[in-house]
């Protein structure tokens, strides 16, 4: 696995100087990260709209707070479901191939596909570990057995070749391990924060720095 590969499936934490609205206190888990450019979603922008009132059959399946999330700024009206399963990775599961997604804030295509892992439910494809991508246009039913947990996201987040590693080089994101809750917190306004107080480093601390700078 090059260097550029190996973040997929980690997280994006969003720098307190990171000054993109977009982006303000955002958790992005990276879906595909490699030299053709990265793609993720923004786990931590619920939207008032309820998955039952875009996409009624996935309703039941999808955790609290059961509303749709914007992923992203990227093609807003696609529909992107994240789901987890838990157990081992089957045999010759892989990562996300294929996608060359276009730089934040452009584009239409929604994410392309790929095969299904051998072993892995159908209509889902592993990303990282027991966290896959859901193809929405499957029978719910299919899925229902396997999913511990089923978030959908309107619209992504992209960055063209090259341009995540600016940003991360400018001090834009701090790079930490996801964990399979992370997609299904039920509280993801306070994500940023928990997710950076976990950390055994320094930026523990950063979870305590205030909304507005002016007040510290």
């Amino acid at each position: 696995m090059t260097e550029v590969s190996s973040l997929t499936g980690r997280l994006l934490v969003a720098t307190p100087a990171l000054a993109d609205p977009n982006f303000d206190r955002a958790v992005v888990l990276l879906l595909d990260h490699d030299e053709e450019g990265s793609l993720g979603v923004v786990l931590n922008r619920p939207t008032p709209v309820g998955v039952g009132d875009i996409l009624e059959a996935w309703a039941a399946l999808a955790g609290e707070p059961g509303v749709i999330f914007q992923g992203g700024p990227v093609s807003l009206d696609s529909a992107l479901g994240v789901a987890v399963v838990p157990g081992e990775p089957g045999a010759g599961g892989r990562r996300v191939t294929g996608t060359a997604p276009p730089p934040t804030g452009g584009g239409t295509a929604a994410p392309s596909r790929a095969r299904v892992s051998t072993g892995d439910p159908i209509g889902w494809r592993r990303v990282h570990g027991a966290i896959g991508l859901v193809d929405l246009e499957a029978p719910p039913e299919l899925l229902a057995p396997a999913v511990g947990s089923l978030r959908i996201f309107a619209g992504y987040a992209g960055w063209g070749p090259g341009q995540l590693e600016e940003e991360l080089a400018e001090g834009a994101w701090y790079v930490v391990e996801s964990e399979p809750g992370d997609v299904s917190s039920p509280d993801p306004e306070q994500l940023w924060r928990s997710v950076l107080r976990r950390q055994r480093s320094e930026l523990a601390m950063v979870a305590t720095y205030p909304d507005d700078p002016s007040l510290n």
